[in-house]
């Protein structure tokens, strides 16, 4: 059996609203004309594909089979990267990194406080 194993970028679907939406910031980052040879399609067309509709309005969606061509001819996988952050988080795994971050901050926020010129709460009432 094969294991396969993800490093995932953190917060890599929380910057962007839409598989559509990561697919553009890549493709743009890359070089629009470029990415576009790569995938035989005209500028304007992989424009119109990442916007989902042509000047018209008429939807304009890339195929799976372009978002495949994507991925196989720049080596770019993050597509992939990004619908697994979206939909494979297990609840329990984010509960337990909010909790972890959560305890770092309580270990801060004294030295952070008594730097402010705050007292602690827990020793005597707080000025304002």
């Amino acid at each position: 059996m094969q294991q396969l194993t993800l490093h995932l970028e953190p917060g890599l679907a929380r910057r962007n609203r839409s598989l559509r939406d990561h697919m553009a910031t890549r493709v743009y980052a890359r070089g629009l004309v470029d990415v576009a040879g790569k995938m035989d399609l005209s500028p304007s067309k992989l424009t119109e594909k990442l916007a989902g509709a042509d000047s018209g309005g008429k939807p304009r969606g890339m195929t799976i089979d372009e978002l495949e061509t994507y991925i196989q001819r720049t080596g770019d996988v993050s597509p992939v990267h990004y619908l697994a952050d979206k939909y494979l988080r297990d609840p329990a795994v984010a509960q337990q990194e909010a909790l972890a971050k959560l305890a770092a901050l309580a270990e801060v926020i004294p030295g952070l406080m008594a730097a402010a010129g705050l007292q602690n709460p827990s020793k005597g009432r707080v000025r304002s």
